[in-house]
């Protein structure tokens, strides 16, 4: 005789929804409500779960356009004292991981377990570095830029005793605008200031009425556009006070201490959040991610096996996935995992990704074929992928073509002059051939990103002994 055991319906619905696994619980709560119309428990379930499968939290709605990156003026130190800074590299008290241990995106911070708005590329340096970064432009950047292309559509297309007019026209507009802009943009630095402190008198003043937990996060972002790391703590510290153990204040604190580098204490913080909250995503990856990159790929495992069980389903955690279980030294589950990857990819830029990490599997195991055809691979999907030309440098060399490996350094040098490795391997490359001035020149590249590389300084020694007995 079979004994069926089920489960009681409103709790299947809330542990469906605690696993994130909307759509479910609003079956069940549907099934639910059609027996027992006025059951509020379900309609507040059901409700609840339809709101988070349409959920954007209106906080990490406003980022940075290019515009903002890019013509912002605003003088900052230009070596900030530590932990001071959210814009400069290499500002964290802490023992911070290195490049040699944990990839960094271009604004100098390593790169974050769960992808955020503040998290997406950093602040680029040139133009051109700006407009590859996956953000959202604003329109009247976008504007500027069919003006410009319209004007030059013109000049090319007009007869050619009407060209020298045009020019002069064009140019006379673009100096008085350029004139106009200037003044324009001293006015709009004044306002944005004044704003900034409107802005915050009226978050104190609410505070000083009521306090609520969104009041906190609205201030401390405040600060935190103002690159004012320290003071936004505080105020997450403050909140605390007052709602304690809350969510959101100690993900914000977390996530802090991240850009900072302080990778200790904003694992502590995630920790918080978990035992708060077992079913928060973002401090599950962040926390797996640290274990990964920490030599820890076993306890990595784990964390984004629990992700998986809660029903988060995309490209990404299977690629981790794949990466754990390979240093993990669970084969078997390597390939399937990958395989999985490919099959959930949603851009060319995810697949590049994830080609180059079966790259990285292929260098592993030793077919060196194969991690050459898997970097081709990367480079088809993303021409602008850096890490794929540094390590395609490196396959050519050991075929001896020396050339076509220094165009790949200097590609990769050029697409991600953040990164130490293509600047170090062609001044090592540089410095076999004899070409000490291009190896010196790498080397102090190299060291710009990476002062506490050994190898490089060890380069850098050698080539000034040399040019000292010259």
């Amino acid at each position: 005789m079979e004994v069926t055991v089920s489960m009681e319906p409103l709790f299947l619905a809330w542990s469906s929804c605690r696993r994130r696994r909307f759509q479910r619980c609003a079956d069940v709560c549907s099934q639910l409500l059609s027996e027992s119309p006025y059951d509020q428990a379900a309609w507040s379930l059901k409700t609840r779960a339809l709101t988070e499968m349409v959920y954007v939290d209106e906080l990490e709605v406003d980022q940075e356009g290019i515009a903002d990156m890019m013509l912002d003026e605003s003088s900052i130190a230009q070596v900030a004292r530590p932990g001071t800074s959210l814009r400069l590299p290499g500002t964290s008290r802490g023992a911070a991981p290195t490049p040699a241990v944990r990839p960094m995106t271009q604004s100098g911070r390593p790169v974050t377990g769960f992808v955020r708005p503040s998290t997406l590329s950093g602040r680029p340096e040139t133009m051109e570095q700006a407009i590859r970064t996956p953000r959202t432009a604003r329109p009247v950047t976008i504007c500027k830029r069919s003006c410009t292309d319209t004007s030059r559509t013109l000049i090319l297309t007009a007869p050619i005793h009407c060209r020298a007019s045009i020019a002069e026209t064009l140019m006379q507009c673009y100096i008085s605008t350029n004139l106009m802009k200037k003044q324009t943009h001293l006015n709009l630095r004044w306002l944005e200031d004044e704003v900034s402190l409107c802005v915050n008198k009226q978050f104190r003043s609410a505070l000083a009425h009521q306090e609520f937990v969104d009041t906190y996060l609205y201030l401390a972002k405040v600060y935190q556009r103002l690159d004012q790391p320290i003071t936004a703590l505080n105020v997450f510290k403050q909140g605390l006070d007052h709602f304690p153990a809350e969510v959101t204040l100690l993900t914000g604190i977390a996530r802090i201490h991240e850009e900072m580098n302080n990778m200790i204490s904003a694992t502590e913080y995630y920790k918080e959040v978990l035992k708060q909250d077992n079913t928060h995503v973002e401090a599950i990856a962040c926390i797996g991610s640290n274990h990964f990159y920490t030599d820890q790929p076993e306890i990595a495992l784990r964390f984004y096996r629990r992700l998986l069980q809660m029903g988060v389903f995309n490209c990404q955690l299977y690629n981790n996935l794949g990466l754990c279980c390979f240093y993990a030294q669970q084969y078997d589950m390597t390939l399937s995992s990958f395989e999985r990857a490919l099959a959930l990819v949603s851009s060319d830029e995810e697949q590049a990704d994830i080609w180059y990490n079966l790259g990285h599997v292929a260098v592993g195991i030793g077919d060196l074929t194969l991690a050459y055809q898997c970097f081709k691979l990367a480079l088809a999907f993303n021409n602008n992928h850096g890490e794929a030309y540094n390590n395609l440098a490196v396959l050519e060399l050991r075929k001896g073509r020396i050339e076509q490996a220094k165009a790949f350094l200097q590609t990769a040098a050029s697409l991600s002059p953040h990164m130490y490795e293509p600047h170090f391997n062609f001044a090592t490359l540089s410095d076999k051939v004899g070409d000490l001035q291009s190896s010196y020149m790498a080397a102090q590249k190299s060291e710009d990103a990476f002062p506490e590389h050994v190898d490089t300084q060890q380069i850098l020694k050698n080539l000034r002994q040399h040019f000292a007995t010259l």
